[in-house]
């Protein structure tokens, strides 16, 4: 891997919370916004792989990885505001976001709260606008929305995460995000930093995200966006097609099922996705 070592950090939110990054390179900013219940760490190819050319900021969001597990905060419009808070405290601007599944619902909430304050660009990867469906939706409508719950589901999913079994609950779940040509190790690693946050924090956040519809949301974007989708993931990649439609040039990506073309397609095909990104950020 190209690139230069990261550098850990430490900024303080606006109600006191103390968020964990890694920092690496210089010059353009891209700072990467992880998913649900993952870690800055899982960027690591990014980390190395971008440095050379670019500031590259991984975080840690609240509850997550090695940042402070308050017992409050776990909503999506939270952390929008922490984001802001570490643009402001690094005191960055026109910084391309790149968020990653849940990432993406956090930097559409940052839209949708502050517009394009400090963002120059937006990078978009693997993430539907509701994850819920409503059973009176049209066929149309529940496509463009690539629901993979329904409520019920949601709230037996997030029951079980608390529960004894939420340790084998975790691992099936996150292990069904990924290609059947991942080696087993890496599975294991990505399995494995999850559990950096507790499942009471993860079941909350969850269920506050399964909640949320973007889909009003996203036609407002007026900046430059690369969407990134798989063919096979378990976001429906016709929604993330349509999450490119929706705004102004915005350029689609979708990685098929032999470049790592699932949900993690920049931990299985780093190069591709590295190089992606690259060519849209300039």
């Amino acid at each position: 891997m190209s690139g230069v070592d990261a550098v850990a950090n430490y900024v303080t939110t606006s109600d006191g919370v103390r968020l964990h990054y890694l920092e690496a390179g210089s010059g353009q900013t891209i700072v990467l916004v992880p998913g649900w219940s993952q870690t800055a760490e899982q960027y690591k190819y990014q980390i190395h792989g971008l440095s050379s050319r670019y500031h590259v900021i991984a975080l840690d969001q609240r509850g997550h990885g090695e940042s402070d597990k308050p017992n409050s905060g776990y909503k999506i419009q939270r952390l929008a505001a922490d984001l802001r808070d570490l643009l402001i405290a690094l005191n960055l601007n026109g910084v391309t976001l790149l968020g990653h599944s849940m990432g993406c619902s956090v930097i559409w909430c940052y839209w949708d709260l502050f517009g394009a304050d400090r963002v120059a660009k937006l990078v978009l990867v693997d993430q539907s606008p509701m994850l819920t469906s409503n059973p009176t939706w049209s066929a149309s409508e529940t496509e463009a929305s690539g629901a993979i719950f329904d409520p019920a589901a949601v709230t037996a999913t997030c029951n079980a995460l608390t529960g004894p079994d939420g340790a084998a609950v975790t691992s099936g779940f996150i292990g069904g995000m990924l290609t059947s040509a991942c080696p087993e190790e890496i599975k294991a690693w990505i399995i494995e930093r999850n559990f950096r946050m507790s499942r009471q924090h993860a079941a909350a956040l969850l269920y506050n995200h399964c909640h949320q519809d973007w889909r009003d949301v996203i036609p407002q974007i007026t900046l430059p966006t690369l969407v990134v989708g798989g063919r096979i993931s378990l976001i429906p990649w016709k929604s993330v097609a349509w999450v490119a439609e929706q705004i102004p040039g915005a350029r689609l990506e979708i990685f098929e099922e032999a470049e790592g073309g699932q949900h993690f397609m920049f931990i299985e095909n780093p190069e591709k996705f590295n190089r992606l990104v690259s060519e849209f950020v300039g």
